[in-house]
């Protein structure tokens, strides 16, 4: 997919572009659903992006094949007038939209996945930088709420939330990972589908991105977040997985220069090989029976999808 990662950078990196400037560029290539709105916030405006790529088998044609969803998550993919270029924060927008690239040329050379997959993101060129420690975090015009509301769709079975997450100490190895699977406020165990597809995309041990608590619950809360990787799960009762993209040591959001396309094209890569086989019924996020005596047993754990008390 490397082919289709330089030339989603290559389109992202101006400061003149914008969401119908992607949705031409989709449309170019054979995608017709694509939805672009533009929401204004306090720290100025961003265009989501929401693309539909029907599957053979989908539920959008009638058929019973479940539902991928992919969320390119970030508070912009760039920060002007502060820095000039693509940030490091930008990866996630870049897999998110390579994919539906990806997914659009396959469909044009005869191949279709079994199950819809529906893909999400912003396009924000000039967003602000905010605070945060080990290094400065990108900030973004909107709040995360209406980031969910946009992004998350109820149409989506499954998600995978694609972040940059390098501005931290514990994930500390350049590539990616993926995190433990997480619903209704639980974390539960790490998902032997997606490790299996981590193993064979990369062709080494699978990584895994360590969350807590605390990475899980609503942003607004004045608690510590590794990043916003996980925000989407407190916006659904369907199972989300970050897939983040990483470095060896803490990388500012808002550095330029940051971006290894390489990087970048496994993680799409790797995505996709998800949405394959997620459409078909052999990747699986979670145990639905263990999940079912959790919930007898304990109950669940959606108090951690609110701010609390």
């Amino acid at each position: 997919m490397l082919k289709q990662v330089i030339e989603i950078m290559d389109l992202l990196d101006s400061a003149l572009v914008n969401g119908d400037i992607v949705r031409k560029y989709l449309q170019g290539r054979g995608l017709t659903e694509i939805e672009v709105k533009t929401i204004t916030g306090e720290k100025g405006s961003t265009d989501f992006v929401k693309i539909k790529v029907q599957g053979a088998m989908g539920k959008s044609k009638g058929g019973s094949a479940r539902t991928m969803g992919i969320i390119g998550r970030l508070g912009g993919i760039g920060a002007r007038p502060e820095q000039i270029g693509l940030v490091s924060d930008a990866d996630g927008a870049i897999v998110a939209l390579s994919l539906a690239l990806k997914l659009a040329d396959m469909k044009a050379n005869g191949d279709a996945l079994d199950g819809d997959v529906v893909i999400s993101t912003h396009i924000c060129p000039d967003a602000p930088v905010q605070p945060h420690k080990p290094v400065p975090f990108m900030g973004s015009p909107v709040d995360t709420a209406t980031m969910n509301r946009e992004e998350v769709d109820s149409e989506m079975d499954a998600i995978l939330s694609v972040d940059t997450t390098k501005g931290n100490r514990v994930a500390n190895w350049r590539g990616f990972a993926i995190t433990a699977t997480v619903k209704d406020g639980w974390i539960l165990k790490v998902s032997d589908s997606l490790l299996d597809i981590m193993s064979w995309t990369t062709g080494e041990m699978p990584k895994v991105c360590p969350i807590t608590t605390q990475d899980i619950t609503p942003y607004g809360n004045d608690l510590y977040h590794i990043n916003s990787i996980m925000q989407p799960c407190t916006a659904t009762d369907r199972p989300v997985v970050g897939l983040a993209i990483t470095s060896q040591v803490p990388v500012p959001g808002c550095g330029t220069g940051a971006s290894h396309p390489t990087d970048i094209e496994e993680a799409a890569r790797f995505a996709l090989e998800v949405a394959k086989q997620y459409g078909k019924g052999l990747c699986s996020f979670y145990d639905e029976e263990e999940w079912s005596n959790i919930v007898n047993r304990y109950g669940d754990l959606k108090v951690l999808q609110t701010l609390g008390n």
